[in-house]
């Protein structure tokens, strides 16, 4: 037991000295620092310039469209004819034009001119061309609020019920979103920066023959304990500075730039989860890196033998789009579900809906019976592979001398 501690105190003392470790810890505080202050010291200074003003043409040969000529930064100009509007056209006195044609009643039908190629006219003005109209055909028929309301008719504002029916205290939206997403990327980057040190570490001392040195005074399971638990804390202490000065930053963010942020706000069961799947996943991933390390004939190929662990951990942010817009999707379930996906898929849910708790203690149990496994399996491959050099072992070579271990 001394041993292991011995190897966990050199790892954990080796990994705080790293400076990659080190620059990565405190990018992330001190950019969003960086981030809040420059809007605040740049908010005095930076003055809104006034929007410029378009001036877009219209033909009326429907007539009696001659009201609601100016929208916000936009004015619509009257042309006596088409070929009047194609001269200032061209001109540059009005951007564009548009005619309505006798018929527009019975056919809703509007054509517009302009000197610019577009895959379709642009929203802004759509909505313009769009507002000027009704605007015009109600004009006579109704009260000016009832036209307005006809130009803007939703304003849509989401407010969530607890179970009581209560509004609840967490809303949802952007803001709650956003701090779940962010976090899938730190936890990913968090967890596979601590076990690829192992990995590396393990490829180096086998390829540099300093194993051979390390298995004469410590037995390999004390050894790969002491090194999974040192870069382990490591880790754990990476990811609570983060979660400490995240609060402080959103905080700090939802008072000074409001609007989107104005909700911002990291609850305590976020806070916990994150580390619970921190731990599970560094272990997952920490054993079958050390696996990967040891069955590597050099730290490059042992790397390129986790890519595939990598790329499962990393999946759930190609479904993104899914689990945004249904987060309670049968797939979405799959993956919260199935260990190598899980602590991603469970960042980007909770910011967006409740996670039932039976899923959440399934998909703990489940990763915490596949560390179980695994860790019985690697410690079969680290027995008989850590002291094997020259090329990497194929699948089928690796299968057999698991059977004879």
């Amino acid at each position: 037991m001394n041993k292991t501690l011995i190897i966990l105190k050199h790892e954990f003392s080796r990994t705080l000295s790293r400076r990659s470790f080190i620059l990565m810890t405190l990018a992330f505080p001190l950019l969003a620092l960086l981030a809040i202050v420059g809007y605040q010291a740049t908010q005095g200074l930076w003055q809104p310039s006034a929007p410029e003003t378009t001036t877009i043409g219209y033909v009326d040969q429907a007539g009696g469209f001659d009201d609601y000529t100016s929208q916000q930064d936009v004015i619509l100009v009257l042309q006596p004819g088409e070929d009047e509007a194609t001269e200032a056209l061209l001109e540059g006195e009005i951007s564009q034009y548009f005619v309505i044609p006798q018929d527009y009643l019975s056919t809703g039908l509007v054509y517009r001119y302009t000197l610019e190629r577009e895959v379709e006219p642009p929203g802004k003005v759509k909505q313009v061309i769009r507002n000027f109209l009704i605007g015009n055909l109600l004009a006579d028929e109704t009260d000016s609020l009832v036209v307005e309301r006809a130009q803007y008719p939703l304003s849509l504002n989401s407010i969530t019920l607890d179970e009581s029916g209560q509004i609840a205290e967490e809303q949802g939206g952007f803001a709650a979103f956003i701090v779940p997403y962010i976090f899938s990327f730190l936890l990913i980057m968090a967890i596979f920066t601590s076990s690829g040190f192992l990995m590396q570490g393990l490829g180096e001392e086998k390829e540099n023959r300093i194993m051979e040195i390390l298995l004469s005074s410590v037995s390999p399971r004390q050894l790969i304990t002491g090194k999974v638990l040192g870069l382990g804390a490591a880790g754990l202490l990476q990811v609570i500075v983060w979660l400490i000065s995240a609060r402080f930053l959103a905080g700090m963010a939802s008072s000074t730039i409001g609007g989107m942020l104005s909700s911002l706000q990291i609850p305590t069961d976020f806070l916990i989860i994150s580390l619970v799947y921190f731990i599970l996943g560094y272990f997952l991933f920490a054993i079958i890196m050390a696996g990967a390390g040891s069955i590597g004939a050099s730290a490059r190929e042992s790397q390129q033998l986790s890519v595939i662990f990598t790329l499962m951990a990393v999946s759930p942010l190609w479904f993104a789009y899914l689990i945004t817009s249904n987060p309670n999707h049968a797939l979405v379930q799959f993956l919260t579900m199935f260990p190598f996906t899980a602590p991603v898929t469970v960042m980007l849910r909770m910011g967006l809906t409740d996670i039932p708790a039976w899923q959440l203690v399934v998909s703990i149990g489940l990763m915490i019976v596949t560390i179980v496994g695994l860790l019985w399996l690697v410690a079969k491959v680290f027995r008989t592979f850590l002291l094997m050099y020259g090329k990497t072992p194929r699948l089928g070579e690796i299968v057999r001398y698991l059977r004879q271990a």
